[in-house]
């Protein structure tokens, strides 16, 4: 299966905002932990891919938007294992590929374009049985990889390896919730877990996220919140604020960011520190899932 890479916690040390408030910010750099698969994904696809070998099923077919980790990850991992894989992606094509999708094709990965009404239909098993009679029998991964599968491999990096640092608050990023309620069945509750919508009017993702982790764990929990206004205008949009902000905390601390996702998350954790949100002496620890190829989004 896919090799991983341990990976350091990196600390923010004399940033002003931090100082100012008496906060210590420490960064999980999973980033690292793989060259292409990197980040929450290589967590998600974990044992969604070892249940693609289980099953002895040669293609695998996931969804995702122009600029998703997930098909850029998954693309990277199906040639690892020798497997075809299909991409149905959200929208029209569009020319020259950006840096996911050429990465993707470069990898094998079958594209494959469908409108956004189509595309709302993605869980359908009428649609599903339509993309079955076009492309044959498939292992089927959805948007994000997030599924049970994905929530099982996030709680057991959560409950065997964050929970071993000391932190009061775990930052992350969120797309579709499969990472968030991971992390949420892997702590149980014993510490806040903040996530920051990168997409616009990102609070429907709540009820999505406690099906994900009541699915796998059967309870409820509820030391967790998210954070909806820090997405710089909706999925893959960006600011010139937050174009700034990321080279300056590439400059300053040596933390590279994207501004599709990572960049979000720590210009949401700063904001928050300078809000005052959090008592002075508390620890924040940053996950950093990856995705620096969009660092040329856009």
């Amino acid at each position: 299966m896919l090799a991983y890479h341990q990976t350091p916690i990196q600390e923010i040390v004399d940033h002003p905002s931090l100082k100012k408030a008496g906060i210590r910010l420490l960064v999980k750099r999973e980033d690292l932990n793989h060259v292409a698969i990197s980040g929450n994904k290589w967590w998600k696809l974990q044992y969604n891919l070892e249940a693609v070998i289980k099953t002895q099923h040669q293609t695998i077919l996931t969804f995702g938007g122009a600029f998703s980790n997930h098909i850029y990850s998954t693309a990277a991992a199906a040639r690892e294992l020798k497997l075809k894989v299909i991409g149905i992606i959200r929208g029209e094509q569009t020319l020259p590929l950006n840096p996911t999708l050429a990465f993707a094709v470069s990898q094998g990965m079958q594209i494959h374009y469908i409108n956004r009404d189509a595309y709302r239909q993605k869980d359908s098993a009428e649609f599903l049985g339509e993309l079955q009679n076009k492309f044959g029998p498939f292992f089927l991964i959805p948007e994000g990889g997030s599924n049970q599968l994905a929530v099982k491999g996030c709680a057991e990096f959560a409950g065997e390896q964050l929970a071993k640092i000391d932190f009061d608050h775990l930052f992350l990023p969120v797309g579709t919730g499969g990472t968030i309620a991971g992390m949420i069945c892997g702590l149980k509750d014993t510490k806040e877990i903040i996530g920051v919508p990168v997409l616009k009017n990102g609070g429907f993702l709540s009820d999505e996220i406690e099906k994900m982790a009541a699915g796998f764990s059967g309870e409820e929990y509820n030391h967790w919140r998210l954070l909806t206004q820090y997405h710089h205008g909706g999925f893959a949009k960006m600011s010139a604020e937050l174009l700034s902000f990321i080279e300056a905390m590439k400059i300053a601390h040596d933390l590279p960011l994207d501004p599709v996702y990572t960049g979000k998350l720590f210009w949401a954790i700063m904001k928050e520190v300078e809000g005052e949100s959090f008592k002075r002496g508390s620890t924040i620890l940053a996950l950093h899932t990856g995705g620096l190829q969009g660092m040329t989004a856009g």
